[in-house]
């Protein structure tokens, strides 16, 4: 049996599995039928966000920011590229600080952005501070 990986659907937030091999084949939601990778790092709120971190077995990539934030916004676009490049073997997501507060709490999140990388519901990395597209990339890469 090839090796199968949970991967959480971006759009209805349902899990699935999909064969390692058939990753970058383009693979659609059992359930709602929408690509299971965007290109494009997601936005999550404290129930999604629990559900992807908890449930896939790709690493989650986590940028902690808030709207009002100079450096986050200044990143976003460096964000971007990096899920762009990345998929489908890590997940990007992005979490509003001011928004979910309360998970904000539960990772003692005291400055932004702060980028967390998660594996199978465990935090395994962080790093305070913004970085370009490339610094993203081999920073995400070396926690793999």
């Amino acid at each position: 049996m090839p090796n199968v990986l949970q991967v959480v659907c971006p759009h209805c937030h349902t899990a699935n599995r999909v064969p390692a091999g058939r990753l970058a084949q383009k693979p659609v939601c059992g359930q709602c039928k929408s690509a299971l990778f965007t290109g494009q790092p997601l936005e999550l709120d404290a129930a999604s966000f629990d559900r992807h971190v908890d449930r896939s077995d790709l690493p989650v990539v986590v940028d902690f920011w808030a709207p009002w934030c100079a450096p986050c916004r200044a990143m976003a676009p460096a964000f971007a590229q990096a899920a762009a490049m990345l998929e489908p073997h890590f997940r990007l997501v992005k979490v509003d600080t001011e928004a979910a507060q309360a998970l904000a709490a539960r990772f003692a999140i005291r400055s932004i952005p702060t980028l967390a990388v998660f594996k199978h519901g465990r935090e395994v990395a962080r790093q305070p501070g913004a970085m370009d597209a490339p610094s993203l990339v081999r920073w995400i890469q070396s926690h793999a």
